[in-house]
């Protein structure tokens, strides 16, 4: 096994064919997550994800359930590719002549995976929060007209509900620069990397169970419930800075809702005002989200759709 070499664009192919798979799929569910998240004690719009499911398709109809699907389908192939491809770059070379990585090396390879996606993650999440949480804000308006805030820097929040993603893009970077696109980074990595550090070791070993005695390939179905019980456990787990990053995150605030200068200013705000309990709020949504994303992802991923398209599999298997 010590002349085995993954190819690395087989398994970009991979990341994001899985990742355009599993976007189109859940995404309602995310944009839910967004708008729970985003609301705070007094300006509460939406009582759960079905409600908020429910509202946004009588106000906004069936596509503002989709509102930066856009963003996210176009950046979710390389975001998912890095993430992907590079636990699977760290596992490899990790290894010691094939055998079985220890938990401290699995974990530091998903350490790795979860560090190198946010250099596309934070400006992808950047953007889809200001087009997802835009039907909140609109809803906001019309109930309090003028109540609504920006974030402290956030130049480009006036007009926000009305803007597209590459409006968004110029305005934030013709006001603040590259770093407008990459507000909320620190949380992103608070987030990103405890949880690969959690999901690519669970992933791994509940996909061994199902292996076969000869060290073959577990069967798809097995790979796709491994991914969903890793993907929704390590979501929850780190829900806290999930919400974090999508309140420092987003350029407007509704009816007297706080803005945060940075991430010690929005935890303390946040336990002062709404209590530990806010820190859970999307938990939920966010399982729904990951679940199917990361269990998609890893049928598509050990499949070897990748391999297949590159033709490598036929020479594998000689």
């Amino acid at each position: 096994m010590a002349n085995k070499q993954i190819s690395l664009p087989a398994k970009l192919i991979n990341g994001g064919v899985a990742g355009l798979i599993g976007v189109t799929c859940v995404f309602p569910i995310d944009l839910a997550k967004t708008r729970l998240q985003n609301q705070q004690n007094g300006s509460r719009l939406y009582s759960s994800m079905s409600d908020c499911l429910i509202k946004t398709i009588r106000s906004e109809g069936y596509f503002g359930m989709y509102r930066g699907a856009a963003v996210n389908l176009t950046l979710v192939t390389p975001e998912k590719a890095i993430k992907l491809a590079a636990n699977d770059f760290f596992r490899h070379h990790l290894s010691t002549d094939g055998q079985k990585l220890t938990l401290g090396r699995e974990m530091l390879a998903g350490c790795g995976a979860g560090t190198c996606q946010v250099i596309v993650t934070t400006p992808m999440e950047m953007l889809k929060i200001q087009l997802q949480d835009a039907g909140r804000i609109a809803a906001q308006r019309k109930l309090m007209p003028q109540a609504v805030s920006s974030a402290p820097g956030a130049s480009v929040a006036a007009e926000t509900k009305s803007q597209t993603a590459m409006q968004i893009t110029r305005d934030l970077l013709r006001s603040e620069g590259i770093a407008g696109l990459y507000r909320g980074l620190g949380a992103t990595l608070m987030r990103d990397v405890p949880f690969s550090i959690i999901y690519f070791p669970l992933f791994a070993n509940l996909n061994a169970l199902g292996q076969s005695e000869e060290g073959g390939a577990s069967p798809f179905y097995v790979s796709f419930v491994a991914g969903c019980v890793a993907g929704s456990t390590a979501a929850v787990a780190v829900n806290p800075c999930d919400v974090i990053k999508t309140r420092l995150q987003s350029l407007q605030k509704g009816a007297q809702e706080d803005t945060y200068t940075g991430v010690t200013d929005c935890i303390r705000k946040l336990l002062r005002k709404e209590g530990p309990s806010a820190l859970l709020k999307g938990a939920y949504c966010r399982a729904l989200v990951i679940a199917p994303l990361f269990g998609i992802a890893q049928v598509v991923y050990f499949l070897g759709v990748g391999e297949y398209l590159l033709g490598l599999l036929p020479r594998q298997r000689e």
